[in-house]
């Protein structure tokens, strides 16, 4: 069971990722072995509305936990930034971090999925009742008065996710402008908000074995195994996104943090262990801190940069919340233009500072939801997916400790050289 650590103010949240996952593979051996047979109607039916009931539940909480986290996660970046010089070079870094793995991903991942298609039958199975007709593809006009509507209340009524997370974020800036007593009040309006919506969230995931079997039960009897191949394609898919935020962070370790491509590996060997071993950012801090000394890193820097980077940076979030998303785009047959991307990439750089250091599990639901409905896309398939997520977490997770050590490395040269 995955855990959320409340070291950050947050409540601890408990996810029984594994018990979802065996619900899924028990509801989908149920549906398929008894599909067909007589009495089992019934029981699929029955299935089915439970699984649409979790799913329901699970967007209900959506919309008011990204308003809170998006204005005090804003509002954390802005006050490490003003923190001196060390955490402004930390902050842009981070920044830049992002940036690249939304936009990369947003490449990538349609180009991966062009090259090796979704299984024909993983389409029908894990479009979870979301295809829609293609229509018209949505230009850069139409995106661009989604985001400044004229009621942010009537779109947050519509579920029109993308002005909303504008909004916050431009919320979060004008709370910077006022005097402090107010900003405060309003800040810790926000920051129980997010609290009070994470508890419901929690307690909605606690219900996602039952609501996982469901759907499993009710998928399997229609499509058999097909479903199964398509989850494997997922995550392979998604992981690979992961995958390149690794190998990018390496080479910010190189170049940037002139560290030699031997010793950074020898560093980062007990920080992975730890990573997969307890899938959180948090957990591993004091290995992270311990690879940054080996690796010459200024203790000073370390000290304060691993920290910051633990509390506002995740840098596999853009990249592989945006390729769910893309993945759900391509199971329910939504077109995507190169605009809905963008809004995308925006949509993920936003949430990943404001998701804490969430679970994989939990932070799925914050985060990729936010996206895919701001990019139009039908969220439906992402019950499903959520239930293998404790396996592309483990990409997440070995993913953000690397960017955070070679950030952290890139940081503390930057300054020698400045020094």
């Amino acid at each position: 069971m995955q855990h959320q650590s409340s070291a950050s103010g947050f409540p601890e949240i408990k996810v029984p990722a594994l018990l979802t996952f065996l619900a899924l593979l028990l509801g989908f051996v149920i549906g398929t072995v008894f599909r067909g047979q007589t009495g089992f109607a019934p029981i699929e039916a029955a299935a089915g509305e439970l699984g649409s009931l979790w799913l329901k539940l699970l967007q209900l909480t959506i919309l008011p936990l990204v308003i809170g986290l998006v204005v005090t996660g804003i509002s954390q970046t802005l006050a490490a930034a003003g923190g001196g010089r060390l955490a402004r070079r930390a902050v842009l870094m981070f920044v830049a971090v992002l940036l690249f793995a939304g936009t990369m991903s947003a490449v990538l991942v349609p180009l991966l999925l062009e090259l090796f298609p979704i299984p024909a039958g993983a389409v029908a199975a894990l479009s979870g009742g979301g295809a829609t007709d293609p229509g018209k593809v949505p230009g850069f006009a139409e995106i661009l008065e989604a985001m400044v509507p004229s009621n942010i209340f009537s779109a947050a009524a519509n579920g029109a996710m993308l002005p909303v997370v504008i909004f916050a974020a431009l919320f979060a800036l004008a709370c910077t402008r006022i005097a402090e007593a107010p900003r405060r009040s309003l800040l810790t309006f926000f920051e129980g908000l997010a609290m009070a919506m994470m508890v419901i969230v929690g307690w909605v995931l606690m219900l996602a074995p039952i609501g996982v079997l469901g759907l499993a039960i009710s998928l399997g009897a229609k499509t058999g195994a097909d479903a199964i191949g398509g989850l494997a394609h997922y995550i392979v898919i998604v992981s690979a996104a992961g995958l390149v935020v690794l190998l990018a962070s390496v080479a910010i370790a190189l170049v940037i943090g002139r560290r030699p491509l031997g010793a950074f590996a020898k560093a980062m060997l007990p920080v992975y262990a730890v990573a997969i071993s307890t899938q959180s950012s948090l957990a591993s801090l004091p290995a992270m801190l311990a690879a940054s000394r080996k690796l010459g890193v200024r203790e000073s820097t370390a000290d304060f940069v691993l920290p910051l980077a633990v509390a506002i940076f995740r840098g596999t979030s853009p990249a592989m919340n945006m390729g769910v998303a893309i993945y759900a785009a391509y199971l329910t047959g939504t077109p995507l233009s190169p605009w809905a991307l963008g809004a995308g990439v925006l949509v993920a750089f936003l949430v990943s500072l404001s998701s804490v250091s969430l679970p994989g599990t939990l932070s799925f639901v914050v985060s990729v939801g936010p996206i895919a409905m701001a990019m139009g896309v039908p969220i439906e398939p992402l019950a499903l997916l959520v239930a293998v997520e404790m396996l592309p977490d483990i990409m997440r997770t070995l993913g953000n400790v690397t960017a955070d050590v070679a950030v952290t490395a890139a940081v503390d040269k930057r300054g020698e050289a400045e020094a």
